[in-house]
């Protein structure tokens, strides 16, 4: 396994190996864990040469978050990777060049839901996995449905722009208790943990009122957003699967239930399909 610590070991190492097959990508923060490594386990028979990004991305911070706090755990991240036969890690002191001017935005899609209580992230995170896409030259690309709203983001961009870039979706993976992984989970006590457990029950709720009949969206979510237990419910909405935009009863197409919530310090969000599935095609 090959460690690239720089912008220009990376395009190097890509410029070797595109000629000799499909390039994937899985980019990551670091503190990597099991949904982490599902990722790569999703993408692992989709490539050639599997290349697994390590940076934490300022642009994808506002004011006042977690950059300067953000875990990292360096060495267990490398051992993950070596035990999932990662073939390259990309793990850069500094991803953008002096000068640097450009953003990558993908509007409409970010507007709402956390593009509202976070303003710039999307923006953020649009234009760094652009920029590892290109110095990856990856052909293939991975992202969680955790972050739903990220992952049709990202999907419209490639879309958008026209880049050679598949965006394979990869399923949410769950704690033992429920609670959809996270590399922030670490900052819950033991009494926040328990009590966010009360957001996927409450999404599974839904969805399972859902599936018992009920179509009225308003009292799906004044029903969920009882069941939640949080120090402060941000948003619990039923939306159109693919627009993101919010429904006010669910119909023939598929829709999403997604949740943010804190608990002290931390964010958490979760998410269900809910009604008819989605084709990722």
């Amino acid at each position: 396994m090959d460690l690239l610590d720089t912008p220009d070991a990376m395009t190097n190492w890509a410029r070797g190996r595109e000629r000799h097959g499909v390039i994937g990508l899985v980019p990551t923060m670091g503190f990597l864990h099991e949904g982490h490594a599902s990722l790569m386990r999703r993408l692992r028979p989709l490539c050639d040469h599997l290349v697994v990004s390590i940076y934490v991305n300022p642009l994808q911070f506002g004011p006042g978050e977690d950059l300067d706090r953000y875990p990292r755990d360096p060495d267990g991240d490398m051992a993950i990777c070596r035990r999932e036969e990662v073939d390259a890690v990309f793990m850069p002191d500094d991803l953008y060049p002096d000068g640097f001017a450009t953003q990558v935005a993908v509007h409409g899609l970010t507007d709402r839901l956390c593009g509202a209580g976070r303003p710039g992230h999307f923006e953020g995170v649009t234009t760094v996995c652009a920029r590892l896409f290109g110095l990856t030259r990856c052909r293939v690309s991975t992202f969680g449905e955790k972050d739903f709203q990220q992952l049709m983001t990202l999907r419209r961009m490639v879309e958008d722009l026209a880049l050679p870039v598949r965006i394979v979706p990869a399923p949410l993976v769950r704690d033992r208790d429920g609670v959809a992984l996270s590399s922030r989970n670490k900052y819950l006590s033991d009494t926040e943990r328990r009590r966010a457990a009360t957001l996927h029950r409450a999404l599974f709720a839904l969805a399972d009122a859902v599936d018992e009949g009920e179509t009225d969206v308003a009292s799906l979510v004044r029903d969920a957003g009882a069941a939640v237990d949080s120090d402060r419910l941000e948003y619990l909405e039923v939306v159109d699967a693919r627009s993101l935009a919010p429904l006010e009863r669910i119909g023939d197409a598929p829709a999403r239930a997604l949740v943010a919530a804190h608990y002290g310090t931390t964010r958490l969000i979760d998410n269900v399909a809910v009604g008819a599935p989605l084709s990722w095609s």
